[in-house]
């Protein structure tokens, strides 16, 4: 198809961006409630660490066959059937009386929202000029983002307003309308689908597709890192090490975003413009990388906190530059047959979740090494040092992935793999 795709698929692609948007903001949502649910539930940061990346967890886990899925069953139904777990997971959340079935819920979300960025790129890969992949792609995700701002400032003040558990009620309802949205409105994608007797043989192909690796462990490393400290960790250092009212850290969560909204739109055109995957992934991820330093460095700044303005263009900057991992999607459809679109970019997709999976709880333990006993209000208080440990964690998964970056093939923005088959 064109990139004026007919009606209905626009209405289509419309209800998995609005899933996709839900699918935000419960990855971010912990930070905002961090202090609630380590009051609620009476845990420390291991264990915040570790409630907070189950939804990674099983999003690692569900990214390859959710591939699969969107190859062989098709968008339609992996977001019917997402939607109504992920809504299930949502209200058990919010009504959870422990820890135990609080975890329950956040994996039932994780596996509920696996599938939605999947079954939007390929919407996107069987409705759309392939020259405006990674433009389109960039679009949805600056529109899927919102969902991660929703769960910066909004939702720290719709938590003060009416409750957390509140809250997650009610986006759990609105996950099941979604549902059903999906089921009346996104429809069939036969073509380009791949033959449900052959698709191991797709996946074993993809997987032994050398071209597809250094995608994935890029984005282990850089959006591990990005997740693991906008997703959880940023609220609760903003407030301790700054001195910030937790409305105040929210809203850098929100401006952190709102970058990585704009990021996301950006470098896709920009690499589209230029005909070049590598070289923009390069430089914007490596101003990703610095920005980490800036954060390391205040946990040895004598005078303490650094000044407003500069924590807040620090995170519009960090968001807009962490954007560079999404150009990992567009050059792993390109390396790899397009029937197999989907499963090529969930291959990748995996390191975008197992990053945080690991980092989240990574942080929180390596804190409670040093930490001094501390407590406000059931919440624990980490020290300058205690922090500096986290933070270099983040900051070396951060540097890594650039190195990976650099393995990445260049495709020229064209799918390599047919013009090597038509050699």
């Amino acid at each position: 198809m064109n990139a004026t795709a007919r009606p209905g698929v626009m209405l289509g692609l419309g209800v998995a961006i609005a899933a996709y948007l839900l699918s935000f903001f419960h990855r971010v949502a912990p930070a905002a409630i961090s202090g609630d649910l380590q009051a609620t539930f009476a845990i420390g940061g291991a264990q915040l660490g570790t409630l907070a990346a189950t939804y990674f967890y099983v999003y690692t886990v569900m990214q390859i066959p959710t591939g699969v899925l969107a190859d062989t069953l098709g968008p339609r139904r992996i977001l019917w059937w997402g939607g109504l777990v992920a809504g299930v997971g949502a209200i058990l959340f919010g009504l959870a009386p422990s820890f135990e079935l609080a975890f329950v819920g956040r994996t039932l979300v994780g596996l509920g929202v696996s599938v939605t960025f999947i079954a939007m790129l390929k919407l996107l890969a069987l409705g759309f000029d392939e020259r405006r992949f990674a433009t389109l792609t960039g679009l949805c995700m600056l529109i899927g983002n919102l969902g991660s701002i929703l769960a910066g400032a909004p939702l720290a003040w719709a938590t003060q307003a009416a409750g957390w558990r509140q809250v997650f009620v009610v986006v759990g309802l609105l996950s099941f309308g979604l549902a059903f949205a999906s089921r009346a409105w996104v429809i069939e994608t036969p073509a380009g689908k791949v033959d449900r007797t052959a698709w191991l043989t797709g996946l074993v192909s993809v997987l032994k597709n050398r071209a597809t690796w250094p995608g994935f462990f890029a984005n282990t490393g850089l959006s591990g890192a990005f997740f693991a400290f906008a997703g959880l960790w940023a609220v609760p250092y903003l407030t301790q090490m700054h001195g910030m009212t937790r409305a105040t850290a929210s809203s850098h969560v929100s401006i952190y975003f709102l970058g990585f909204a704009f990021g996301s739109a950006l470098w896709g055109r920009v690499s589209d413009a230029l005909g070049k995957r590598k070289a923009v992934a390069l430089a914007v991820s490596g101003l990703h990388v610095l920005g980490w330093g800036v954060w390391l460095w205040a946990t040895w700044r004598a005078a303490g906190a650094l000044p407003l303005a500069a924590t807040y263009a620090l995170c519009i900057v960090m968001g807009l530059a962490s954007a560079g991992f999404t150009l990992s999607w567009a050059s792993a459809k390109e390396v790899n047959p397009p029937q197999l679109s989907g499963m090529a970019t969930s291959v990748v997709n995996v390191g975008v979740f197992l990053g945080p999976a690991i980092l989240q709880p990574a942080v929180g333990w390596l804190m409670e090494r040093t930490w001094d006993g501390r407590m406000e209000a059931g919440v624990r208080i980490y020290s300058a040092t205690d922090w500096r440990n986290g933070l270099l964690l983040l900051t070396v998964a951060a540097v890594a992935g650039w190195f990976a970056t650099l393995l990445v093939r260049e495709t020229g923005c064209r799918n390599v793999w047919k013009a090597r088959e038509e050699k």
